[in-house]
């Protein structure tokens, strides 16, 4: 069942999704934890999420066409994805890398940072970097323009 996909791509917590369904958080929870759903449970998320029984039913989460949503964006917003991610096809998997790659290198950075100043500017450098690609995945989500599947 892709509930939690669902439920992402609407932008909802499982709170929200439990408070327009009806069900409990814990009943959420356990269905995105892949337990069986009673088809009362279904229908009550069905019809919460706006899609049909069977599409809640599909194993693998499947985006509307996104070329229609990447069209349909600001050209500011097209250059920004394109000049941080060197693609304008962008891609969640490649944002996500970006995100933790920055952090990653940001926090070691300003570790080393307490033996050279340099460094540490570096790693705050780096920092920032992972908070404006952290930004940028936020939007992407948002405008639901990636070209590839929630990981």
């Amino acid at each position: 069942m892709i509930l939690k996909e669902l439920r992402l791509s609407k932008q909802l917590s499982q709170e929200q999704l439990a408070r327009m369904s009806g069900l409990s958080v814990r009943t959420i929870q356990r269905i995105e934890r892949g337990e069986n759903a009673s088809l009362e449970s279904k229908k009550c998320l069905a019809a919460a999420l706006e899609v049909d029984i069977a599409t809640l039913e599909q194993d693998v989460f499947r985006h509307e066409d996104n070329r229609k949503n990447w069209s349909q964006l600001p050209m500011f917003l097209k250059l920004w994805f394109g000049f941080h991610y060197l693609q304008f096809h962008p891609s969640r998997k490649v944002a996500t890398r970006a995100e933790w790659l920055s952090h990653i290198s940001g926090f070691v950075f300003c570790f080393l940072g307490l033996v050279n100043e340099a460094a540490l500017v570096g790693g705050l450098m780096m920092l920032s970097s992972a908070y404006l690609f952290t930004a940028l995945k936020w939007q992407g989500d948002k405008y639901a323009i990636w070209f590839d599947t929630f990981d």
